[in-house]
């Protein structure tokens, strides 16, 4: 397999690929997104008993799938800032 072919399948990464976390993670983002566009990874932590930290390692797999919101990262003052769009 070449690199393409693992960023490619990386890139179109599903709910069901996703680890627990992850998962935790979109969920929140999905319901959240509803009434906010930006997020930081220690409140979106402090909502779900998660370290900012265990939030920024796990945001990649959901930045980089196809999922019904888009996550970008957005800002780093205070706490990485995520923004979360339907």
């Amino acid at each position: 397999m070449s690199k393409s072919d693992t960023s490619d399948s990386t890139a179109t990464r599903t709910a069901a690929a996703l680890s627990d976390k992850q998962r935790r993670i979109l969920r929140y983002l999905r319901e959240q997104s509803q009434t906010n566009t930006y997020f930081k990874s220690r409140h979106i932590g402090d909502d779900l008993g998660l370290s900012a930290k265990e939030v920024g390692v796990n945001m990649p797999a959901l930045v980089d799938g196809e999922f019904d919101v888009t996550v970008e990262k957005w800002g780093y003052s205070s706490s990485t800032t995520w923004k979360v769009t339907n």
